[in-house]
């Protein structure tokens, strides 16, 4: 057994695949009809033990983060909610930095998916 120290290099809490509902799109067909969002989220912390849950971010805080956002009203853009999602996330000081994917699966027909993808960090 070896008596070398651990050295925390990363430590990212994520969401994958949160299925939320939101009023989305610059077309007039869009305004007003919610359409499904399938929502990626990965933060990432100062790499530290963690013991306890108010040492880290709990799964639960992301979501609503994520459906928060989407509850605001109508956005034109899938860019516009991805960035407003990501400056949530730096919202708690712990987080250095925010990746944020976002996936409309109604946007092109015969397509999974379109979307976009934004990482953001602490200057």
């Amino acid at each position: 057994m070896s008596n070398s120290k651990i050295v925390y290099a990363t430590l990212d809490v994520f969401v994958r695949g949160l299925a939320i509902e939101a009023e989305i799109g610059v077309y007039p067909h869009e305004r007003g009809q919610p359409q499904p969002l399938v929502v990626d989220l990965e933060v990432a912390l100062d790499p530290v033990e963690v013991e306890a849950l108010a040492e880290t971010i709990n799964y639960e805080t992301l979501a609503a983060a994520a459906r928060r956002v989407a509850a605001t009203g109508h956005i034109d853009l899938v860019e516009t909610y991805a960035q407003r999602l990501a400056e949530a996330c730096l919202a708690d000081p712990r987080v250095t930095s925010a990746k944020v994917r976002v996936e409309k699966p109604q946007a092109i027909v015969g397509a999974a998916a379109a979307g976009v993808s934004i990482v953001v960090r602490r200057a």
